[in-house]
């Protein structure tokens, strides 16, 4: 296991492309952390850096406390697993998870061990004699993740590794990789662009924008608690809802409605945004179907429902705005009829409509 620390790292092209923007983490022996954004965002860059695949333009990278800016990627003890696999496709499986301690200089009989053990905890046993082109997609990337854990190295790298799987075999290298994260005990930092992975796998979430970090925390702190309008989209599927509007008399007209947001900022926060645009956020599933007390209440057009099997997806319009809720596929609303549902006052949030931070409740 390893310590590592990011200090004010930067990444700045030759052609003046500022790809990272003062990357600032400390990350504790063995925790799983990921680093979550859209395409282009740096995620991908940041992971490079610390691999020693890119150079730092500015900051300090330590590992251990020790400064490994200069050092090459052997000398960090970092083991990478990439989108692609990178198999060897003429070697077996046997051969590939065995190729880097060959390299090492291991003993034979040591090896042998070695490959037999991680075999059995991938599941692979049955398939060491087999090359990559007969192995499924979920195969391969076991092999490419076993090739990394044989060496035992103190941090695991892993750049978007599941994004050549389908749906299920997502959901299985998901469960797989933290099982075996909690085997090994290594620290890992793991790349991507899907939130659900990264809730799902993650001690801690690093969500990016532009290069710079937006928040970092659990995937409770950035579900429950986002500190922004960008990290409150991003995470949950389907996205937050957002209405904008203007702060006039302590309300804010939404979806026809006249809201008093009294109830959920303080009286010295609502003369504060007088007069202010704010945005009005609530999450598909915080909302309840017909009107509930010591809650916002609107009523909305039908306009597209989509059965998931344990929710129902319901797409709703007043006027110009749309918005999605999930409701019980018991109580699916008819199409083109309208529907009554209420957003509970702990489940509403507020956010400066120039900055676009959240407004802390009262």
């Amino acid at each position: 296991m390893a310590y590592l620390s990011l200090q004010g790292i930067n990444k700045i092209y030759p052609n003046g492309f500022h790809a990272v923007h003062d990357f600032n983490l400390d990350i504790e022996q063995g925790e799983f952390i990921c680093l979550v954004g859209p395409s282009g965002c740096g995620k991908s860059t940041t992971l490079r850096m610390i691999a020693g695949l890119e150079n730092i333009s500015k900051g300090d990278f330590l590992i251990d406390g020790v400064r490994a800016n200069e050092m090459g990627p052997r000398e960090r003890e970092i083991a990478m697993v990439f989108q692609s696999y990178a198999l060897y496709p003429h070697m077996s499986v046997y051969d590939n998870l065995a190729f880097g301690l060959t390299l090492q200089g291991v003993d034979d009989d040591v090896i042998e061990e070695k490959v037999n053990n991680i075999a059995k905890i991938l599941g692979l046993t049955d398939y060491l004699d087999r090359k990559p082109r007969a192995l499924s997609g979920g195969q391969r990337q076991r092999v490419a993740v076993g090739r990394a854990i044989i060496r035992k190295v103190g941090v695991f790298l892993m750049d978007e590794p599941l994004s050549n799987l389908d749906a299920k075999q997502r959901v299985t290298m998901r469960s797989e990789i933290t099982d075996i994260h909690r085997k090994v005990g290594s620290t890992t930092i793991y790349v991507t662009h899907d939130q659900t992975e990264a809730m799902t796998m993650a001690d801690r979430i690093v969500v990016m924008k532009d290069g710079y970090i937006q928040q970092v925390g659990t995937p409770y702190e950035l579900y429950f608690n986002p500190v922004n309008m960008f990290v409150a989209g991003f995470i949950g599927e389907p996205p937050m809802n957002f209405v904008s509007s203007t702060v006039n008399g302590g309300c804010i007209e939404v979806l026809n409605s006249s809201v008093d947001i009294s109830h959920i900022l303080s009286d010295d926060t609502v003369k504060k945004y007088e007069g202010k645009t704010v945005a009005l956020g609530f999450r598909p599933e915080g909302v309840v179907l017909g009107a509930q007390e010591n809650s916002y209440v609107f009523e909305a057009d039908v306009d597209l429902t989509e059965l998931l099997g344990d929710n129902t997806n319901v797409y709703v319009s007043v006027g110009e705005d749309s918005f999605i809720i999930k409701v019980d596929p018991h109580d699916t609303p008819e199409l083109d009829t309208r529907v009554t549902f209420s957003v509970p006052y702990a489940n509403a949030y507020l956010f400066d409509g120039e900055s676009e931070f959240v407004i802390e409740k009262k």
